[in-house]
This record gives C-alpha cells, sequence and structure tokens, in this order.
C-alpha cells in the first residue's frame, strides 16, 4: 500500500495492500479501505465505516464523521460505501443514527460533486449523481441513476425514486415518483425523464405505458387512489408501471404533483 508519511491511520483502520493514502489524510478507528481506492490529501474517514473497492476520495472531503443530530450521544453507528464511487472536493457523508437503523448506505457507481452532503441514515442505491452543492437531509432514500442537480435540497424522511432527475435550485419537500422530472422551490412533477429512460435501455412499447400512466395519474382529473387503482387494471403484469404505483402507494409524506 502507499501511505504518506504525514498521513495519520489508526491502528485499528484496516487499508488494502493496493489503496493510496495521500498527505495529511486521517483515517480513523474501524474503517476498512477497499482495494484501489484512492484517498486524495486533506481528507478524513472516520469509523465504524466500510470503504469498498475502486473508490476516489478528492481532497478536503470528509466521510463517516458523527451524525448532525442534536439527539446524537455517540452511539456506535455505522457508514458502509460501495465501489467505485466519487467523492468530490469537500463531500461529507454521515454515519447513522440509533433513531433510523444506524447506518448511512452508498451504493456502486455514485458521483458526488463538490460541497454536496449526505446526512445520516440515507439509503443511496447506485449510478446517482448529485452535483455541486446538492443536500439531503437524514432518513432519505434515493434510487438507482437518480440525478439531483446543483443546491438541491432534499427534506428529511422523502424518497427519490429510480431514474428521476430533479432540476437545480429545487426544495423536495415530498416524494419524487420513479421515472420523473421534478423541479421548483418546492418541487413539482413537469414529465417523465425521457431522456433518462432511452439512454437505460427502456424501450418504445415501456415508455408508451408510462406516458399512459402518467396521464391517467396527474391529468386524467380522477383522485389518486382511484387513479392508481384505474392503471393497476389496464397495465396488469407491466414491471415499470408497477414499479410507479408500488412507490406511490407507499408514500407517507405525499407525493409531487404535476
Amino acid at each position: 500500500m502507499t501511505i504518506h508519511s504525514t498521513a495519520i491511520v489508526d491502528p485499528g483502520a484496516t487499508v488494502a495492500a493496493d489503496a493510496e493514502i495521500g498527505p495529511y489524510v486521517v483515517i480513523g478507528d474501524g474503517v476498512s479501505i477497499g482495494s484501489g481506492t484512492r484517498v486524495q490529501h486533506h481528507s478524513s474517514i472516520l469509523g465504524p465505516a466500510v470503504i469498498g473497492r475502486d473508490n476516489q476520495v478528492y481532497p478536503f472531503s470528509s466521510l463517516g464523521t458523527a451524525p448532525q443530530d442534536i439527539g446524537y450521544r455517540n452511539e456506535p453507528t455505522r457508514l458502509e460505501i460501495g465501489d467505485r464511487n466519487v467523492f468530490r472536493e469537500f463531500v461529507t457523508v454521515n454515519r447513522g443514527t440509533i433513531k433510523g437503523e444506524g447506518l448511512t448506505r452508498i451504493g456502486n457507481d455514485c458521483y458526488f460533486m463538490s460541497y454536496s452532503h449526505v446526512a445520516h441514515d440515507c439509503d443511496l442505491g447506485n449510478s446517482i449523481i448529485m452535483a455541486n452543492s446538492a443536500a439531503l437531509g437524514g432518513h432519505i432514500s434515493i434510487g438507482d441513476n437518480a440525478i439531483l442537480g446543483g443546491l438541491v435540497a432534499v427534506h428529511q424522511f422523502a424518497r427519490i425514486g429510480r431514474l428521476s432527475m430533479i432540476g437545480g435550485v429545487s426544495g423536495v419537500a415530498k416524494d419524487v415518483p420513479p421515472f420523473m422530472i421534478a423541479s421548483g422551490e418546492r418541487a413539482r412533477l413537469y414529465s417523465l425523464n425521457l431522456v433518462g429512460l432511452k439512454r437505460n435501455g427502456f424501450s418504445p412499447e415501456q415508455i408508451g405505458k408510462l406516458k399512459k400512466t402518467y396521464r391517467l395519474l396527474f391529468r386524467s382529473g380522477l383522485i389518486l387512489k382511484d387513479a392508481v387503482d384505474r392503471v393497476a387494471e389496464e397495465f396488469a403484469g407491466a414491471a415499470e408501471v408497477e414499479e410507479l404505483l408500488e412507490f406511490i402507494r407507499a408514500s407517507s409524506r405525499g407525493i409531487c404533483r404535476p
């Protein structure tokens, strides 16, 4: 392994043989760093935390620090990060709290631009992009391939569905269903994320069903419960439609509307 002479690595940390730890980095007790991960200068990773393979941690990032929760009393909570994620300059990611499941989790292949923040107890999937200064409150879940624009703020306990896109400078107070574009000071839905769907291999037939579903849910004049029932009957067996309906049924905060 390559550990710079000015780095501080706690004896209780585990660093893979081919990981790289740069100048003035601090690696705390209970941290495990996987193969091929590179931690650049002046960053810190505190534990308990598991960092997977081939991650890139840029200067001045801070991962695994205590949650920003006034009720936190130094309980032993965790951070788990998968593989091939990129954390650009000044990104912050906090550990979980016992109010949640004691765990903040990030999947694989995510990209966090400078100054973005992932709070305690968040559960993020794979291939998520958070642009500069996007910030998550606690207990937020985000599905695979979602994109958050710059300066987006997401309220605690909100959910962001798979393949959704949040426009920059938006405040997300309610759940954003999968496959949607949302934007605004209090984010509202604008349309399906058609570009994202096509890039991720959705067929014209699948996109057509989602377009009809969108119109029935939000443009038919039906109350949402009745619209969900009608869509479920009309598109029974369509996995992408069922995913969308299940997300809506499971919402406790309510969902963003057009």
